[in-house]
C-alpha cells in the first residue's frame, strides 16, 4: 500500500512537472515580445550614472524588479480569482502612464540646446554634482526604472496568467514565479553587460594578443553608439508596450487593427499593429501631458 501510494506520488509529481514544462514553454514565447522591449527600455534607464557605479545602480533595479514580482503574482492571482475584470483596465492605467513617460522623454530630447553634445554635456552635468547630489540622482534613477519595470512585469505576468488560468493553482503559482525569475535574471543579467561594454573594451586594448585589442577597440567603438542606440529604442518601446495595452484594451481599435493587418498580407501584419501601438502610445503620451500642463497651469504652476 505504502509502495503504491509513493508510486502515486511520484506519478503525480511527474505529470505536474511535465504540464508546468509544457505551459511554461508557451508563457515564455509569448512573453518573448515584451522582453525586447523590456531589455531596450531598462538598458536606456539605468544608462547615464558614473561607470563604477552602473552595476550597483543595475543590481538595485534587479533587486526592485523581483521585488515587483513578489507583489504581482500573488496580487494577479487574487485579481483573478475574484474580480477578473478588473485586470484590463488596471493594465491599461499602466499603459497610459508608460505613454506620459515616453512623451516627457521626446519632449525633453527636443528641449535641449542645439549644437550641443548630449553626451558631453551628460559628462559635465554628472562631474557637477557632489556625493550627496550623486546619490539623489541614482536613486531617482532607480526608481524611476523600478517603476517602469513594475508595468512591463505586470504586463508579463498577465500575459502568463492568461496562458495557465486554466491549470491548477500550484500549476499557476510555479509557472508564474519561474518565468518571473527567469525574466529578471535574464533582462538585468543582459543590461548589466551592456553598460559595462566599454569597461570590457578597455581590459581587452590593455592586452598583449592583437586579436584582443581589436575587439577592444570595437567595443570602445560600440558601447557609446549602442546606448545612443537604445535611448531612442528605449523610448520607442514605452509607446510600443503602452500603446499595445491600450489597443488591445479597446476591443474595437484592437478587432480594426487586426483587421487592416490581415488586409496588409504578410507585411501588414506583421508591420502595422506596432505602427498602431506605437501611433496610439504617441497620442495618448501627448494628451496627457497636455492634461497635466493644464491642470498644473490651473494650480498656478504652469512654470514646470
Amino acid at each position: 500500500m505504502a509502495g503504491s501510494s509513493l508510486l502515486t506520488l511520484l506519478d503525480d509529481i511527474a505529470t505536474l512537472l511535465d504540464d508546468i514544462s509544457v505551459m511554461g514553454k508557451v508563457a515564455a514565447k509569448k512573453t518573448a515580445g515584451v522582453l525586447g522591449d523590456d531589455l531596450s527600455l531598462n538598458a536606456q534607464q539605468v544608462s547615464g550614472v558614473r561607470a563604477n557605479r552602473e552595476l550597483p545602480v543595475v543590481w538595485g533595479v534587479a533587486k526592485g524588479s523581483l521585488l515587483n514580482k513578489v507583489i504581482l503574482v500573488p496580487l494577479a492571482l487574487l485579481i483573478s480569482a475574484f474580480i477578473p475584470w478588473a485586470i484590463t483596465p488596471l493594465l491599461m492605467m499602466g499603459g497610459a502612464f508608460l505613454c506620459f513617460e515616453g512623451m516627457e522623454k521626446v519632449i525633453h530630447s527636443l528641449s535641449r540646446h542645439k549644437g550641443v553634445d548630449p553626451e558631453q554635456a551628460r559628462i559635465q552635468r554628472l562631474e557637477a554634482l557632489n556625493s550627496a547630489d550623486m546619490q539623489v540622482y541614482e536613486r531617482d534613477k532607480v526608481k524611476g526604472a523600478i517603476r517602469t519595470d513594475f508595468i512591463l512585469s505586470a504586463e508579463i505576468v498577465a500575459i502568463t496568467l492568461g496562458i495557465v488560468a486554466g491549470a491548477p493553482l500550484l500549476n499557476q503559482i510555479i509557472i508564474l514565479a519561474g518565468i518571473a525569475v527567469l525574466v529578471t535574471i535574464g533582462v538585468y543579467g543582459i543590461v548589466g553587460v551592456i553598460v559595462k561594454l566599454d569597461d570590457m573594451g578597455y581590459w581587452l586594448v590593455e592586452r598583449h594578443s592583437g586579436a584582443a585589442k581589436l575587439l577592444g577597440r570595437g567595443l570602445l567603438a560600440l558601447a557609446p553608439r549602442l546606448m545612443k542606440l537604445l535611448t531612442v529604442v528605449g523610448t520607442i518601446a514605452m509607446f510600443l508596450v503602452g500603446g499595445g495595452i491600450l489597443v488591445h484594451g479597446i476591443a474595437p481599435l484592437h478587432h480594426l487593427t487586426a483587421q487592416w493587418a490581415a488586409a496588409g498580407g504578410a507585411v501588414g501584419e506583421m508591420l502595422l499593429p506596432s505602427v498602431v501601438n506605437i501611433v496610439t502610445g504617441a497620442i495618448c503620451g501627448g494628451v496627457i501631458i497636455l492634461v497635466v500642463e493644464f491642470i498644473q497651469h490651473l494650480r498656478g504652476g504652469g512654470d514646470h
